[in-house]
């Protein structure tokens, strides 16, 4: 075999392998997660396994509004007392501000003082991810959108009864659904 052979060769084979590979990808289809769902009032639907939503950072910018992007996409934190919802007081539904998954109700939230909406327990463990989070030099937990992946708040172990954990949100991350 001359290098002329064998360039032509390889090339057609690392073809083949990349187009393989792209299929394989295709075929694989989009990551899929399984969340509880939720209607209009608030009441459980079931649970369902659905695509997890995935959107460039410039279909995110377009979606959201510069706070919500810099909370949800970047995990930045807004300042207490400012978000829309710390001091929401009706009945309702707080939902995730980029796929507009249920997270937790309104009869769950308590005022913690910390100026940020707190939550005693999410609405459905399926629709939020948990994570380790050791920016600012410390260990804390990382709450985030399961549909989504949107950066939500953190979980501390100093809540009230029943659970004792408080869910610090942040409003930016959430919009609210009045119900019923």
């Amino acid at each position: 075999m001359n290098r002329r052979n064998f360039l032509q060769k390889a090339a057609v084979f690392g073809a083949a392998v990349t187009v393989g590979s792209r299929f394989a990808m295709a075929a694989s289809g989009p990551a899929m997660v399984k969340i509880a769902v939720f209607d209009v009032d608030g009441k459980p639907t079931g649970v369902q396994t659905v695509a997890k939503v995935q959107k460039s950072d410039a279909e995110w910018k377009k979606q959201l509004q510069p706070m919500q992007y810099a909370v949800a996409r970047r995990a930045e934190t807004e300042r207490p007392y400012s978000g829309a919802t710390w001091n929401e007081h009706a009945h309702g539904v707080f939902r995730c501000v980029c796929c507009d998954l249920a997270l937790f109700r309104s009869e769950t939230k308590f005022e913690s003082g910390t100026g940020w909406p707190s939550f005693y327990q999410p609405i459905a463990k399926e629709n939020v991810i948990e994570k380790i989070d050791m920016t600012l030099g410390m260990e804390r937990t990382e709450v985030l959108c399961r549909q989504c992946d949107a950066h939500l708040g953190h979980v501390f172990d100093d809540g009230p009864r029943p659970t004792g954990m408080r869910y610090c949100m942040n409003s930016a991350a959430m919009t609210f659904h009045k119900t019923a």
